[in-house]
């Protein structure tokens, strides 16, 4: 492995050992990408080695491998890389040839090792048996893939696009070797998370090995049925659906079934009960109880489900970090193009507010009695929430944007028996990040690509001041995390870093349970929802200026919810109707937070004409209808007490910029290099792209605006804009099409869904012309 320096990129000789579905499969991807990319692929040459030879003469034959041999000590020699892709019983004799081949001198001793078993325990127990103590380059992986057919034959270089590949590293491991497998798994389109083998056992042990089980014992009682065989003459689309994965290989299976024994036999004993459940609702005819149980996995498959549907259009993958721009992928599957369009004009209704519809669900489930919630934000985000709770025993019933809870009481939560998937909402992982950390139950915490790469230590680090026992991922602290339950907490003093409602509201969440009183003080006020939605729940809670009191031990009691339209979406058609022609927009019923209306302060401080109507406070929380008319916009150096209030809306706010006369200037925004993307910097490149110019700070950016007084000017050319998995960011250019000579394309918009799930509809109403593929 050769790397002359840290910007070139990486040379490696890779050696697959066995060519069935899942190796031969790994090795056309990386080589399909190497054909693709020839100056930026990271592999030099691909080798293998097969127990049958008729496979390793096809691999050469259709170009696949450089080389092939059917000896493991012959074959590994000179890799830089060794993924090793046979059954889980043949792994310990493979890993035994390559030691043979390091002593030997054949094999360098810091080769990079991985595995696809499906079991992580019993391959990590084998290392440690081999080499008398697992080499720090030992990277053990699982692809969560499949297909009926197997073998070489069979092998499809688009098969782990979209799924999920688990690394499990252990506690010496090479952070440079985690990165390099990361990053060859990144390349076949896979999403990469990162777990602890044995929670990894535990969770495949209920999500594939328990399922296989099942199908190949489901399948065995129909062949076994007195009719025989003729039986299968009258299964109907379940069972085909079903025992398709009994067609998977018997050998490979019986290997898993016994290298994870105790976690799959202990998932057997919960599936046996929950059966006998179901028999004694049926035999008593239990009809409420059955049609529960049977809503309830009705609505986690629909969720699974959605998370699926996510995940089924190719398309051109892209990423920020240096390495994965040497040697991987990120993955795009929509993108808007937008053509010029100025005449902007209607009146409108956005989404419900996604801060308040988080907080609903979250307090809500751990309230005394039965919350109705109405105007519930259906995007991803919130949903995931949702789901989240109920994984965690809550009864949530869900019609529409109509929500009722019924609480389970501070006391009342259960430990759900997977990890819990946030998606791509980091208010969900941080929030719950400070209720999990006071559960009697460990816990687990994943999240998507995106959602992956954010900063998590930020709330575990007062967390663990609390008492908290909580583990984040890698170098920089990120997803998965891990919360180790049954901890006292204690109330702290915490002076918040910069000004943060999430961390603000995770360590208010905390507190709930801590003893003791917690003090939480800001540099500056940042939205206050928690605050206020506790006072509806009934918890009190002290506030003393910028300083925040909560004593724990307390209750919630239940309570209704209106949640009014969000801001933060409102905020891109405010924009919208101040720089685009026509008769402006108004929107309806705005949540009017005072500690969200930063948006509004700076777009009147930029001589934006809006008006405000219709002001009443529901549940709390102000709302009132906002008009936005045509306006010609000026720069202005944007007041730093007015950040924290407009920290979500600031890419659309350099939209409005880029369109105003004379330049805008923000700083003391570093929260904003933290956020779904570094915010700064990707719409920083994408103004480029569009002809403005900008200087980018540590804190802030420049904006030069190239408005026009009294006119309506081309302020923006056209071009293509990566969104960087970045929903704010991909709306935002959508605004700018408003004031564009040519074409916005703009890359990655399915996030959008995750807060917005109408908004190209919505936008197209009023004048735009987004179209979505």
């Amino acid at each position: 492995m050769t790397q002359d320096n840290h910007s070139k990129q990486l040379q490696l000789n890779l050696c697959v050992i066995g060519l069935g579905l899942i190796g031969a499969s790994f090795a056309q991807s990386l080589k399909n990408h190497s054909l693709k990319h020839a100056d930026k692929s990271p592999i030099a040459k691909i080798t293998a080695v097969d127990a049958d030879a008729n496979s390793i003469r096809d691999g050469i034959a259709h170009g696949l491998l450089s080389l092939g041999s059917t000896s493991v000590y012959e074959g590994v020699a000179g890799a830089d890389v060794i993924i090793i892709a046979v059954p889980v019983k043949a792994v310990p004799d493979v890993l035994t040839k390559i030691n043979q081949a390091i002593n030997d001198g054949k094999l360098r001793s810091d080769c990079i090792i991985s595995d696809v078993s499906s079991t992580k325990m019993s391959i990590l127990a084998a290392a440690k048996a081999v080499f008398g103590a697992i080499p720090a380059t030992f990277v053990p992986a699982h692809p969560i893939a499949g297909a009926e057919n197997s073998g070489f034959l069979a092998r499809n270089a688009d098969l782990f696009r979209y799924h999920k590949v688990i690394i499990c590293p252990h506690d010496e491991v090479d952070a440079n070797a985690v990165q390099v497998v990361k990053s060859l798994w990144q390349i076949t389109g896979a999403d990469v998370i990162q777990m602890d083998a044995k929670r990894h056992d535990d969770v495949l042990a209920y999500t594939s090995h328990l399922p296989h089980l099942l199908a190949f014992s489901l399948t065995h009682q129909m062949a076994s049925h007195d009719d025989n065989l003729d039986i299968f003459r009258y299964a109907a689309g379940g069972f085909r659906d079903f025992s398709r994965i009994a067609a998977s290989s018997p050998i490979m299976w019986h290997d898993i079934f016994l290298a994870n024994k105790d976690a799959l036999l202990d998932a057997l004993d919960k599936y046996q009960s929950q059966l006998r459940d179901f028999q004694e609702m049926i035999e008593h005819e239990d009809s409420a109880r059955l049609l529960q149980c049977l809503d309830t996995a009705r609505q986690a498959r629909r969720h699974f489900g959605h998370m699926l549907a996510k995940k089924t259009q190719p398309t051109a993958q892209k990423s920020n970090s240096s390495l994965d721009k040497r040697i991987g992928y990120d993955m795009n599957n929509q993108s808007y193009y937008i053509s010029p369009r100025q005449n902007i004009s209607g009146t409108i209704s956005v989404p419900g507010d996604k801060s308040i519809s988080h907080r609903c669900i979250m307090l809500g489930s751990l309230a005394d009695g039965v919350s109705c919630v109405s105007g519930f934000l259906e995007g991803e985000d919130a949903l995931a929430t949702l789901q989240a709770f109920r994984d965690m025993g809550v009864k949530i019933e869900r019609k529409g944007d109509k929500i009722i809870i019924h609480g389970v009481g501070i006391d009342g939560l259960k430990p759900a028996n997977n990890p819990l998937y946030m998606g791509n909402s980091g208010t969900s992982m941080r929030l719950l990040a400070g209720i999990l950390s006071a559960q009697a139950f460990d816990s687990v915490m994943t999240g998507d690509v995106s959602l992956s790469k954010r900063p998590m230590e930020r709330v575990a680090t007062p967390l663990r001041q609390m008492g908290a026992v909580i583990q984040t991922t890698g170098d920089r602290g990120t997803a998965p995390i891990s919360i180790t339950g049954n901890q006292t907490l204690q109330g702290i003093n915490y002076t918040l870093p910069v000004a943060s409602a999430q961390i603000k509201s995770c360590l208010i969440l905390a507190s709930l349970w801590a003893n003791g009183t917690t003090t939480i003080t800001e540099p500056e006020i940042s939205r206050d929802h928690t605050e206020r939605m506790l006072g509806a729940f009934g918890y009190p809670i002290h506030k003393d200026g910028n300083t925040i009191s909560i004593t724990g031990g307390g209750r919630l009691t239940a309570t209704d919810i209106v949640v009014p339209a969000d801001i933060s979406s409102a905020a891109f058609f405010m924009v919208l109707g101040a720089i685009g022609g026509g008769e402006g927009l108004t929107i309806n019923k705005v949540g009017m937070n005072p500690t969200r209306t930063g948006v509004i302060d700076i777009l009147k401080l930029m001589r934006a004409d809006i008006s405000i109507s219709n002001e009443k406070l529901i549940g709390g929380e102000p709302i009132a209808d906002i008009t936005v008319r045509p306006s010609d916009l000026h720069g202005i150096d944007i007041p730093e007490h007015l950040v924290p209030l407009a920290i979500d809306e600031f890419p659309v706010l350099f939209v409005a910029a880029s369109c105003a006369i004379g330049t805008t200037k923000l700083t003391g925004a570093k929260e904003l290099r933290v956020k779904e993307s570094d915010r700064i910097q990707v719409m920083a490149d994408g103004l480029t792209t569009l002809g403005i110019d900008c200087t980018v700070l540590d804190d802030g950016i420049i904006i030069y605006g190239k408005g026009v007084a009294g006119e309506r000017n081309a302020v923006f050319g056209g071009g293509e804009i990566e969104s960087h998995h970045d929903h704010r960011i991909a709306m935002s250019f959508a605004v700018a099409s408003s004031r564009a000579s040519d074409e916005i394309v703009i890359h990655g918009t399915q996030t959008v869904a995750t807060s917005f799930p109408n908004f190209a509809q919505l936008a197209n109403s009023v004048g735009l012309a987004i179209s979505v593929k």
